[in-house]
């Protein structure tokens, strides 16, 4: 599968899955093939060990890793996630699909992703800031504003970017606003970034849809993962006038066939920290939410969802990857197969990197743009990307994803083409 010998990925674990994505794209992309290869091997994997003295006294050590994929377009950019089951392998795939995500959307950036082996819910608030404090330590010899920046992922937040941004900083003894994005808005963070990957989810849904004929009032909406993507795309979906019939998180599953009150379910989440237990719809089995009827299914939780078997029993037009990885190759060629639309995730949840990229550039200049300014911006960039996909999808009738992957790896080859080998 892979030659490289510190994976052992299978056909459908992340890895695995990025690779199957690559040698689908490799027949499109003419006399750049040669390069293909690097797009297999990430430049740069770094793993540090997290030591921190607990609340009560006892040293505790954690694992934590930062991959840059590719640097050959300019700085690596991507997430940096805190979770239980953060591994070297998934950490790689993130950061090669952030490789392919700022290729696609056409940002100055290569890939890169982070994190660390952890449950932040069994940490104080205190120990996540030591935690953060010397993973950024750790990792700030490859980090930096023309190196490689950060941004907040699964578990992660502004305060979490503040920390590690006062932590780069006094290593280098300057205030350096442009090492990390999702900052608050108080350190040179900027306005809109919280909500911009699920607006970019539902822009470029809206976008879809409008292609598919589907009408978008009183569209069937199901949404998995409702954390800052999912329920803000959620939101502005019922805004637009569809309906969310079905929600599901770490807390349940719940339905309602003629859509949820949303300001009454956000309220609700807000206050108990998930969907479980909201009295406007009714609980169901969580493997239940899989066969529910829809015309639009965001999974917006974490890779590989959409297994073979989940793919066989969907019933919905169109999947739009709010997650990185959601679906599996397996269930991907299912969907393929049932003639179900998925817009994939380097397009779909793009909208998350590309405000980060307002964010670096406004802390570069120090000149700050309005909530409407970056609003605009990232409509006018995330559906001009999406038009150049669909474009190419139609030109070789192949999936928006593997369109996603020729139009992305053409641009990150061409530009390893001119740059060439040094030494």
């Amino acid at each position: 599968m892979s030659n490289l010998s510190f994976v052992a990925p299978t056909r459908n674990s992340p890895w695995g899955t990025y690779l199957s994505q690559i040698d689908a794209v490799e027949p499109y992309l003419g006399h750049l093939a040669r390069w293909v290869e690097t797009l297999r091997r990430p430049k740069r994997a770094l793993i540090v060990d997290v030591p921190i003295e607990l609340d009560n006294g006892t040293i505790a050590h954690y694992e934590g890793y930062r991959v840059q994929h590719s640097l050959t377009r300019g700085p690596g950019k991507g997430g940096v996630r805190y979770h239980p089951d953060v591994t070297l392998e998934e950490v790689m795939a993130l950061s090669a699909w952030m490789t392919i995500k700022n290729a696609a959307v056409n940002l100055p950036y290569g890939g890169a992703k982070g994190g660390i082996r952890l449950d932040p819910k069994q940490l104080s608030q205190k120990e996540l800031e030591k935690v953060t404090r010397r993973y950024t330590s750790e990792i700030g010899i490859i980090i930096g504003p023309q190196q490689d920046i950060p941004a907040p992922d699964v578990n992660t937040n502004g305060q979490i970017m503040a920390w590690m941004m006062d932590t780069y900083s006094m290593n280098v003894g300057a205030t350096a606003t442009g090492v990390v994005t999702g900052k608050p808005i108080a350190l040179g963070g900027s306005l809109g970034r919280v909500q911009a990957t699920g607006r970019g989810v539902f822009v470029i849904g809206r976008e879809a849809m409008r292609r598919l004929g589907i009408e978008m009032e009183g569209a069937r909406i199901a949404v998995q993962g409702f954390g800052n993507v999912g329920s803000i795309a959620a939101k502005l979906f019922a805004a637009s006038g569809a309906r969310i019939v079905c929600v599901q998180d770490h807390t349940g599953t719940i339905l309602n066939e003629r859509g949820f009150d949303m300001q009454n379910l956000l309220d609700h989440v807000a206050k108990t920290g998930g969907v479980g237990g909201f009295s406007g719809g009714d609980k169901i089995a969580n493997e239940d939410f899989w066969k529910v009827k829809s015309d639009v299914l965001i999974p917006a939780a974490l890779e590989g969802q959409i297994s073979k078997e989940r793919a066989e029993g969907l019933q919905t037009r169109l999947v739009l990857e709010g997650a990185n990885g959601p679906t599996t190759p397996d269930g991907d060629a299912v969907l393929a197969d049932r003639g179900i639309v998925v817009v994939p995730d380097v397009i779909a949840n793009s909208g998350g990197v590309t405000v980060s990229y307002f964010e670096w550039v406004q802390d570069f200049s120090s000149f700050f743009w309005t909530e409407d300014e970056i609003n605009v911006r990232l409509d006018k960039i995330i559906t001009g990307a999406f038009k150049h996909i669909w474009d190419v999808s139609e030109q070789h009738r192949i999936s928006l994803r593997t369109a996603a992957f020729v139009v992305a790896c053409t641009r990150v080859l061409e530009a390893r083409e001119e740059r060439g080998l040094y030494p």
